[in-house]
């Protein structure tokens, strides 16, 4: 974690405006967490009474961000009524990826006209986090620098990655910039689901579906790709026991 990180970390007094917009991804199968996802969308899956993607959009509110963009695809028309609900408290916008499922890449491209802030944030949907000493969005607002970065992805150190089983995503060098974990090795940070990007990012991105691993890669490569490091808990919640190792956590603390 760089030297301004770290002080803001321990600062939770610093409060940076975050952007206006936020996207929520919420179109993916939810093939994982079979079989609870046979007659629901995977955001509409309840961790500790309260569906996932309210816990996201609760975390938006809350930074104070109003206007929010969700793309649809499966089993579209219940995540629609279930938005509906949140009309009174957050401006809702839907990118319908009915007809295509775009993945996470071309469902930024698609909704991209509907997002009016830049840079703005993109949360995917099976997210669960809580905050550390800061909120987490202020925080990641507050290391925004827009003359050098495309792409700021709030990570966890894999010691505090809960359920998570993978080898990790990310390296960091000591002034935030990201590299690949390589082919066969570890890496000690996991990417949380959250980031911070500016529509520069999205200029020359290839048509149809493709992952946003691709513009990642591309910034990397001009180094313009950042990390920044969670302070508080965060949930891989991508399967039905994950749930549960989740609620069993959250119980105790």
């Amino acid at each position: 974690m760089t030297r301004k990180a770290r002080a803001l970390a321990l600062r939770p007094e610093i409060a940076a405006a975050v952007p206006g917009t936020a996207m929520v991804l919420a179109a993916g199968l939810g093939k994982r967490m079979r079989p609870l996802t046979a007659t629901r969308p995977k955001p509409l899956v309840e961790v500790a009474g309260k569906a996932l993607i309210d816990h996201v959009l609760d975390r938006l509110r809350a930074a104070g961000i109003q206007n929010v963009v969700v793309n649809v695809h499966y089993l579209a028309d219940a995540l629609e009524a279930h938005l509906r609900t949140r009309a009174s408290d957050l401006n809702v916008q839907i990118s319908d990826e009915r007809k295509l499922l775009l993945e996470t890449g071309g469902g930024m491209i698609q909704a991209e006209p509907m997002i009016g802030a830049d840079p703005f944030l993109v949360v995917n949907s099976d997210n669960y986090w809580i905050d550390g000493p800061a909120d987490t969005l202020h925080l990641l607002a507050s290391l925004w620098r827009g003359d050098e970065m495309d792409a700021l992805l709030l990570v966890v150190p894999q010691a505090r990655a809960g359920n998570h089983r993978g080898s990790g995503d990310f390296h960091m060098t000591a002034d935030g910039r990201l590299a690949r974990r390589q082919r066969g090795k570890v890496a000690p940070f996991v990417f949380t689901g959250i980031q911070m990007i500016s529509k520069r990012l999205l200029i020359g991105a290839p048509e149809g579906p493709f992952s946003t691993n691709i513009l990642w890669d591309r910034a990397i490569a001009e180094g313009r790709c950042f990390g920044a490091v969670h302070q508080g808990l965060w949930f891989d919640v991508g399967t039905p026991g994950a749930i549960k190792a989740t609620e069993r956590a959250l119980q105790h603390g």
